[in-house]
C-alpha cells in the first residue's frame, strides 16, 4: 500500500472516530460541570419560617370598607406583633368596631387580641366584653368574659368558657355563648342562670 493510500485509511478512521470523540469531551465537560456546581441540581430546601415578630405596630387602626364606602370594622390597638409563622397580630389594649349591613353595632375591647392574617377572625383575651348599643326593638346588651371569638364576616361573638350578659336590667351567665350581632340573639349553653328584673 502506498503512503497516499495509507493516509487516506487513516484519515477515514479518524473521521469516524471523530463524533466518539466530541461525544466524549461533551460528558466529560458535563460531568465536570456537574461536580463543580451541585446546588444548583440539588432538591430546594424548605425555608423555615421566622418564628419571631417581622414587624410592629403602635397605636394603630385599621379600617375596612363595602362597595358604597361605609364603613364596616375598625381595629385599635395600643401595640402589635405580626407573627409570619402564624400569619397572626398578636395586639396589647385590642378594641374593636363592627357595624353590619342592617346598621347594628357591636363595641368589643379587651387586654389583648390575636387577629388572623385574613382579618376574618379576632381572639379578645383578657377582661373581654362587647356592647352592643340599643338598636330597634333590642335593648343595650353587654357581654363579659375571659376570651370571646369575633367572626368578623358573620357578625357572631362566641365563647367556650364562661361569660355573663346584660340585657337592659337582666342578667344571664353560661358556661358557652353564641351570639348574632345582627339579630340581638344569643344561644347559652352549660350551666345558664338568669336573673330577670321586674317589669314597670
Amino acid at each position: 500500500m502506498n503512503r497516499s493510500g495509507l493516509s487516506r485509511v487513516v484519515i477515514d478512521k479518524v473521521t469516524l472516530s471523530l463524533p466518539l470523540i466530541v461525544l466524549g469531551l461533551l460528558a466529560m465537560g458535563s460531568w465536570w460541570l456537574v461536580r463543580s456546581m451541585p446546588e444548583l441540581l440539588s432538591a430546594p430546601t424548605a425555608r423555615t419560617v421566622r418564628q419571631e415578630p417581622d414587624y410592629r405596630l403602635e397605636n394603630f387602626s385599621f379600617r375596612t370598607f363595602d362597595a358604597t364606602g361605609r364603613m364596616t370594622n375598625e381595629l385599635y390597638g395600643e401595640q402589635a406583633k405580626h407573627y409570619p409563622a402564624t400569619d397572626e397580630l398578636d395586639i396589647q389594649k385590642v378594641r374593636l368596631v363592627s357595624i353590619s349591613e342592617t346598621g347594628s353595632r357591636i363595641n368589643a375591647q379587651a387586654m389583648q387580641g390575636i387577629a388572623t392574617g385574613d382579618g376574618k377572625q379576632v381572639t379578645l383575651i383578657g377582661e373581654a366584653q362587647a356592647i352592643r348599643p340599643a338598636f330597634g326593638a333590642s335593648p343595650r346588651l353587654e357581654l363579659h368574659g375571659e376570651r370571646l371569638l369575633a367572626l368578623i364576616e358573620e357578625h357572631r361573638l362566641l365563647s367556650s368558657e364562661p361569660v355573663r350578659i346584660i340585657r337592659d336590667q337582666d342578667v344571664f351567665t353560661g358556661n358557652s355563648m353564641n351570639f348574632n350581632s345582627d339579630s340581638g340573639e344569643y344561644i347559652l349553653q352549660g350551666r345558664v342562670r338568669g336573673l330577670l328584673a321586674p317589669q314597670p
